[in-house]
């Protein structure tokens, strides 16, 4: 998966910015694959790890104003605009030699990422490309990249995210983020539905751990089951995801189920029960952390 690069090819200069859970293993397969690599992250440590690893480090922002693709893996477009605001205005005082591409590979605001865009014209071609498949898929590149932004811009960086999964464009810019939504409302949805299950089969008796292993044999097995499921009935909360996040991006689900006209009330009803942990400050725990609120306070 990651030796995808032809010697003929012209090979992009990349930077990356946000060497988090994720980050880290999606830039690490950009320098397998043979990519010029700079990075930069909050922490020290990470980006040591990468330049160990052949990475150059940026000390600025404003550093990357000779990449050809910028990508962005960090929380959330606030804080990417707010760190990327030096480059935006080097890129502004430079002539563009090449086509310069940003890739926003977070889970963002499918409205807000169109606005981003809008906000770059004449200065570099926005993509937005979140993720899914968690921290195995980004360390196996594996990942599924659901991609929105012009048809040319896609085919600029597909060799780039070859290196780090399988990417679909799905339309234009912010296409890529609504995906992601729809894909944050099945895993969040499952995983209240799988704390619900879990909690009245052992209120009623039964085995959580059993009934896991029962249900992934039919009908109702899926990703969320087998991942999710195990550590909500473990009641073990070391975070892979923070819940946190859930809640975010179902809003941002929400804010398109409103746009489009459409009755979300259970995606409405999902958000509250993550909604809830936050206030409860459960929400830097593993989303299955989810069952506490079905089980109520003890």
């Amino acid at each position: 998966m990651l030796d995808i690069m032809d010697a003929s090819e012209q090979r992009p200069r990349i930077a990356f910015f946000g060497l988090g859970k994720m980050g880290e293993p999606m830039a690490r397969n950009l320098l397998r694959a043979g990519f010029e690599t700079s990075v930069w992250n909050r922490s020290r440590p990470a980006a040591e790890r990468l330049r160990e690893a052949g990475a150059q480090l940026l000390g600025d922002p404003a550093e990357a104003a000779d990449a050809d693709v910028v990508i962005a893996m960090l929380p959330d477009l606030p804080q990417i605009e707010e760190l990327l605001a030096p480059l935006i205005v080097r890129w502004g005082g430079a002539p563009v030699a090449r086509p310069r591409t940003l890739v926003v590979m977070s889970t963002v605001s499918p409205a807000a990422v169109v606005r981003f865009g809008a906000r770059l014209e004449g200065l570099a071609e926005l993509i937005d490309a979140p993720v899914s498949g968690g921290t195995e898929g980004a360390e196996q590149g594996t990942l599924a990249i659901m991609a929105g932004g012009s048809e040319a811009a896609f085919q600029r960086v597909k060799q780039v995210f070859d290196a780090m999964g399988r990417a679909q464009r799905l339309g234009g810019l912010g296409a890529g983020s609504l995906a992601k939504a729809c894909n944050q409302v099945l895993v969040g949805l499952t995983a209240a539905a799988l704390a619900e299950a879990v909690v009245v089969a052992e209120r009623s008796g039964l085995d959580g751990q059993q009934l896991l292993e029962v249900l992934s044999g039919g009908l109702a097995d899926s990703a969320v089951l087998r991942q999710i499921g195990p550590r909500i009935a473990a009641r073990d909360f070391r975070v892979r995801g923070a819940a946190q996040f859930m809640l975010k991006d179902l809003g941002f689900f929400l804010d398109a189920a409103e746009q489009s006209g459409t009755d979300a009330a259970l995606s409405r009803a999902a958000r509250d029960r993550y909604a809830a942990l936050v206030e409860q400050g459960l929400g830097g725990q593993d989303l299955a952390v989810v069952r506490t609120v079905v089980e109520g306070r003890e």
